[in-house]
């Protein structure tokens, strides 16, 4: 009779285990994500596949923050490859910008999305020995060469596009600041 009563414990205990609930996520028609355990048409939205795991070597950016221009420089590409403004405008720095000159950057950002790219170039500050160095450089006497200066950071960024036609060139420069330890793009 143990062997019953033990068997019936056995079944009590497996129906009682509770259900654990799948939690799905879900985008609404406004973009918004949420996270549920009902079905995604049920709450309005559909259903989100699970992102793909970047292929080996990639680089992808955690965090939120581009902690050095090799990084800026890949979400910028990546941005413009998906051609995702609001990926461009996740590095962009909107500290104190008023709601009205957002909503002109941000339709700036989404038209340059839009357009191919042909590549992004670091831009140098401009060095008071330049012209010294092109004389010198020509062979022209009387001029010296100056010390070598330390490396320095790019100022900026030039994003080098062609227009919807495919052969007419475009150029845009962005700023560079960092802050709060991170590099951002500005306007």
């Amino acid at each position: 009779m143990s062997k019953y009563l033990l068997m019936t414990v056995l079944l009590v205990a497996a129906a009682w285990q509770p259900v654990s609930a799948q939690v799905r996520r879900c985008t609404t028609p406004e973009g918004m994500d949420i996270f549920t355990d009902r079905q995604c048409p049920d709450v309005g939205a559909v259903e989100q596949a699970p992102r793909a795991a970047p292929p080996t070597g990639s680089r992808e950016r955690v965090g939120g923050c581009a902690r050095s221009l090799r990084d800026l420089v890949h979400e910028l590409n990546g941005a413009f490859d998906a051609r995702d403004a609001n990926r461009l405008a996740g590095v962009y720095n909107w500290n104190g910008m008023s709601g009205s000159a957002a909503y002109a950057a941000l339709e700036r950002l989404d038209a340059l999305v839009q357009r191919p790219l042909v590549g992004i170039y670091p831009v140098m500050p401009a060095e008071p020995g330049e012209t010294v160095l092109a004389d010198a450089a020509l062979g022209v006497e009387g001029t010296e060469l100056a010390p070598p200066r330390p490396r320095q950071a790019p100022v900026a960024l030039r994003v080098e596009q062609t227009l919807a036609n495919g052969s007419t060139p475009s150029h845009t420069v962005f700023g560079l600041q960092k802050y709060f330890g991170c590099w951002w793009i500005k306007g």
